[in-house]
């Protein structure tokens, strides 16, 4: 097979940038679905249901997305860029719309159509890096996306905040969405769309080393049984240190999904003592301007584990484009960082936002390390002619903890350990950490 050419940074840099806006998607979701349930009427409670479209749609898109981009190649559109532009049309969709939700039904309807298309764009983007480049530069390759997807959280983040200082309403009638929500959300739908045109015309991607015999092979397996057939073969001749990142990947998401489902009601209730007001209660305008007011402090404060992962992120780039790293000790190190941060919160006393920001900047390192040393641990472990569908399968590794938090288990061990006290959340979210940090350690040596 042919040697894979150096690329240069603005090579790499391009081939990255769609990633910017992907994570504004995942970061107006992140930080501002739980406020959009609870101000349709949800619970804290309900939240984790309400958010279980995001994990299931993952869990049956990326496999399905990464076994068809393996078996695409167009001779201007290459293999990878028909699902980024496809994802990018339908996520941008679901976000411009998705404030305009009237009931929960139509916020979780939206929220399932906008996960299941940045999933789309998203995992043709991780195989992208393993496509294109030399296994010596495929750390850099998936630091610089995690370099880029830090300042896509840290700036969408933001946006509830700065709109609103640029004159946007940040409150409204009970039952209704802010406008900052909408500016918001409209803002990240142009961004997403944007950004991934940017990847699409500046990135080219080679042929299949045999053209002729990628159509007889592309062929021969087409059909709908003989595709899922192949997705359950590869599942269970997955390499074995899939499985084993698999154990880490479990724990380190069950405790972002955590983080998302349950940071705003937990912290605008503990560190602002702005709790989310019934719509009957007596004091409700005022109420519900402090909730909204605390919301958009938390998700700024959110943002700040964005900017401290690109930080990171930043940090290692320039390392890794010169030097080799031990990447179990950085993950390791990385993810009991985080356990420290989400731990902290249990500290807080009220009003102590700038401590907030520390935690959430410790939880940034963490977030650096899960967007980008798994993959390049498991690049170097995947056959080539299937990066695609082996990409997509170990993400069901994301999604799969999401889903078994979001059909109760944040809500059950809550309530056993810590008397369901929204903010003990918080503390689980850290332990989960910590087990991951340790469960590094189970893989195998010769990866990374």
């Amino acid at each position: 097979m042919k040697a894979k050419n150096h690329l240069s940074f603005w090579q790499i840099w391009n081939m990255s940038f769609g990633f910017l806006g992907i994570q504004f998607g995942f970061a107006l979701q992140g930080g501002n679905m739980s406020r959009i349930f609870q101000t349709l009427g949800a619970t804290p409670d309900e939240l984790p249901g309400l958010w279980i479209a995001a994990p299931l749609t993952g869990l049956l898109v990326q496999p399905i997305i990464g076994y068809m981009s393996d078996r695409t190649w167009h001779p201007r559109w290459g293999r990878r860029r028909p699902f980024f532009m496809i994802g990018a049309l339908l996520s941008s969709f679901a976000l411009f719309f998705m404030p305009f939700s009237s009931t929960l039904w139509m916020a979780a309807g939206f929220l399932w159509i906008l996960d299941a298309s940045i999933n789309i764009s998203m995992e043709p983007f991780r195989a992208l890096v393993a496509d294109k480049l030399p296994e010596d530069q495929r750390n850099f390759g998936f630091v610089i996306q995690t370099l880029i997807i830090g300042v896509g959280t840290w700036v969408a983040s933001n946006l509830p905040w700065f709109v609103t200082e640029l004159g946007a309403s940040n409150v409204a009638p009970a039952g209704e969405i802010p406008e900052s929500v909408f500016y918001s959300f409209a803002i990240g739908a142009a961004v997403f769309i944007a950004t991934i045109l940017i990847t699409v015309f500046t990135t080219q991607e080679d042929p299949p080393h045999d053209l002729a015999k990628f159509k007889k092979e592309k062929l021969r397996s087409a059909g709908l049984l003989k595709g899922l057939r192949e997705i359950f073969s590869a599942i269970w001749n997955m390499p074995k240190v899939m499985m084993q990142l698999g154990v880490v990947q479990f724990f380190s998401w069950f405790a972002f999904f955590t983080m998302w489902s349950f940071a705003t009601p937990a912290l605008t209730e503990s560190v602002f003592g702005a709790p989310n007001p019934a719509p009957d209660s007596l004091d409700f305008v005022e109420a519900s301007a402090r909730f909204n007011e605390a919301a958009n402090a938390v998700s700024s404060a959110m943002g700040v584990y964005g900017l401290s992962s690109m930080v990171f992120a930043l940090v290692l780039a320039f390392y890794t484009s010169r030097f080799q790293i031990n990447r179990r000790i950085i993950h390791a190190t990385s993810l009991l960082i985080g356990g420290i941060g989400f731990s902290s919160m249990l500290l807080l006393e009220p009003d102590s936002s700038s401590s907030l920001g520390w935690c959430f900047a410790c939880i940034g390192i963490a977030w650096g390390s899960v967007l980008s040393m798994p993959y390049a641990m498991l690049s170097s472990s995947v056959p080539v002619k299937k990066m695609g569908i082996y990409m997509g399968i170990f993400n069901m590794f994301i999604v799969i903890p999401q889903i078994v938090a979001a059909v109760g288990g944040i809500n059950w061990i809550n309530q056993i350990l810590f008397a369901g006290d929204v903010i003990g959340s918080m503390r689980l979210a850290g332990w989960s950490c910590f087990i991951a940090a340790l469960a590094v350690f189970g893989v195998r040596k010769e990866v990374g």
